[in-house]
């Protein structure tokens, strides 16, 4: 169920919003949109974790003084749903760069795929991609793997609770997976391809679910915006 706003220091006082993050935003572009509605009040504004920018779907924003408990929404569970194209990876393990290697599909069965998701269930170590938002001494990741420069990556353990597989059309397979904070889809899907010795990379991602927070009560970005700036002038 969709929050009613009645008064602009709501949002001071603290809010947590909803937002339906759009394809190719980042997720600060979210943030950036939703603080600059606010002006000329300065009110502090920031996101309970990050989505990639070819990633759509909920996003937490939280305003004024509930911004203190953005670790507290961050550290909850996480369900997404998706598409990974198998027979070919990327550096970037999405469709941000072009493939690098291809591989033949032909041999791959439904009941492979779906024995393989059991490999990748309870805890699992895996390693953030290159192109990811992760500091190293106090530099992005990908800011590194943009340039070419070989980049360190730290393996992490995760928490895979589901992960279904919900169709199969060759090349592209849907799933839907609920996992920990942390979990790298992109990194899932890349050591899903080589389980199946074969390879892929990530072609759709939406997240739908944070904690008891569900993709169904977000709202547009700018559907925000406009209920903020009428609030702001009395309407």
């Amino acid at each position: 169920m969709k929050e009613h706003y009645t008064d602009i220091q709501e949002f001071a006082e603290g809010q947590l919003l909803l937002i339906n993050k759009p394809y190719k935003w980042t997720s600060f572009d979210v943030v950036g949109k939703i603080r600059n509605a606010f002006k000329p009040l300065k009110l502090k504004v920031g996101h309970a974790g990050t989505l990639d920018p070819l990633a759509t779907g909920l996003l937490i924003i939280c305003t004024g003084k509930m911004t203190k408990q953005i670790d507290t929404f961050q550290a909850e569970e996480k369900e997404y749903t998706g598409t990974m194209t198998l027979g070919a990876t990327t550096p970037s393990y999405d469709m941000e760069t072009e493939a690098d290697q291809r591989f033949d599909i032909s041999a791959v069965t439904p009941e492979q795929v779906h024995a393989a998701t059991k490999q990748f269930t309870g805890d699992i170590q895996q390693y953030p991609p290159a192109h990811s938002a992760i500091k190293i001494d106090g530099e992005r990741l990908y800011e590194k793997a943009r340039r070419g420069e070989e980049v360190e990556r730290r393996p992490r353990f995760v928490s895979i609770t589901e992960f279904e597989i919900t169709r199969i059309e060759l090349p592209e397979i849907d799933f839907r997976v609920v996992c920990s904070k942390g979990t790298y889809i992109r990194s899932l899907v890349h050591d899903f391809g080589a389980a199946l010795n074969n390879g892929a990379y990530l072609s759709r991602l939406r997240r739908t679910r944070s904690g008891n927070f569900k993709i169904e009560d977000a709202r547009e970005v700018m559907e925000m915006v406009t209920i903020i700036r009428e609030l702001k002038i009395g309407k």
